[in-house]
């Protein structure tokens, strides 16, 4: 059975060869999302109504699970979509590896009321997945290159050859969606502020292949959302309306922009002529954070132990932990997360991790 990522791209290409022509192949199709983003950005409520679950979200405390069903058509096997969602914005995107265990896309979601926090959340999130893909691509090259040629090229799908900038743009390894969240609170921004966060959003969606919505809790703009979504989780058709009004909540599939439409940097010739940039990114960059100066990495982490956080209160738990604190020495314990199992061997100051 194929364990991985890659074996299973493997076995989808094979699948679609033998299958070729054979319209009425009822076949499961399985396909995973993950959900990365800002800190409190809303990612659980967009699942949570991409699913049709009237839930009260719950703060996500590490890498969380969940999956959906969706039929194709009557009198065949539904398909499935598997979540996986990472909570605490920077601060835990090294268990962005632990998901890539079958074909998946990535969603990125963006809290639009921080814009201080905007550029540092999106480009740490990407390079780490960014990294660990492109590590993984390499050696699916030396065993399998044709696959992985393919897999490269899927990327340039949403671009047309004759796009104007197809030479000028590096799209993401992997199917990916960018979400501005929190949209009623940016409109009362200031225009000229929301002018220059809707069009560095709209460079970095065209320049990686993304596509770009704004949303919030309004159910107008969470249908746009769930559209998107709904492409990447069952292959549903994805709109090809397009919203760009930057007085409006942006609507962009991937390859329905353009850097003409786009326009130059949010600034002054002077001032851009002052800036010393090596790419277009890195330009965009220097004028976005020039306006919203960035918090660090550092301030973006964790401010709390999540041991002491009330909502994972378990009294057994916590007696056992309060005993081993007193006394040390060894002692075996489950974490709070209600998602994870987390087997704590606390001795001689060694700590064991394991997961359901």
């Amino acid at each position: 059975m194929p364990s991985t990522l890659w074996d299973l791209a493997v076995a989808e290409v094979e699948k679609r060869e033998n299958a070729e022509g054979d319209g009425e192949s009822a076949e499961v199709s399985e396909k995973s999302v993950l959900f990365v983003g800002s800190k409190n950005g809303g990612k659980t409520t967009i699942i949570l109504r991409c699913l049709d679950r009237e839930e009260i979200p719950k703060p996500t405390l590490a890498l969380e699970y969940t999956f959906g069903r969706r039929a194709r058509r009557h009198n065949i096997p539904k398909d499935i979509a598997h979540f996986w969602e990472l909570g605490g914005g920077t601060s835990l995107q090294e268990l962005i590896r632990v998901p890539i265990t079958s074909t998946f896309s990535i969603v990125l979601v963006l809290d639009l009321s921080k814009p201080n926090e905007l550029w540092t959340t999106m480009e740490s999130l990407l390079q780490v997945t960014r990294s660990h893909v492109n590590k993984i691509l390499t050696k699916l090259g030396k065993t399998n290159p044709e696959v992985a040629a393919e897999i490269k090229q899927r990327v340039w799908n949403n671009l047309q050859k004759d796009h104007p900038d197809y030479e000028l743009v590096d799209p993401f390894p992997l199917p990916l969606v960018i979400i501005g969240s929190k949209y009623d609170i940016f409109h009362e921004f200031d225009s000229e502020m929301r002018k220059i966060i809707s069009k560095t959003l709209r460079f970095v969606s065209h320049y990686y292949g993304a596509s770009l919505v704004f949303t919030s809790k309004s159910e107008a703009l969470l249908l746009k959302t769930r559209i998107l979504i709904n492409n990447l989780a069952f292959g549903i058709d994805k709109s090809k309306s397009v919203s760009v009004d930057h007085s409006k909540p942006l609507f962009i599939p991937a390859g329905l922009d353009s850097l003409h439409q786009i326009g130059p940097p949010p600034a002054s010739d002077s001032d851009i002529g002052k800036l010393h940039a090596n790419t277009p990114l890195e330009l965009w960059k220097k004028v976005f954070e020039k306006t919203f100066p960035p918090k660090s990495s550092y301030d973006l982490q964790y401010p709390k132990d999540p041991a002491q956080d009330s909502q994972y209160a378990e009294y057994e738990v916590d007696v056992m932990r309060a005993q081993k604190n007193e006394v040390g020495g060894y002692s075996v314990c489950y974490s709070r997360t209600t998602t994870i199992a987390e087997v704590i061997i606390g001795y001689n100051h060694s700590t064991l991790f394991a997961f359901k």
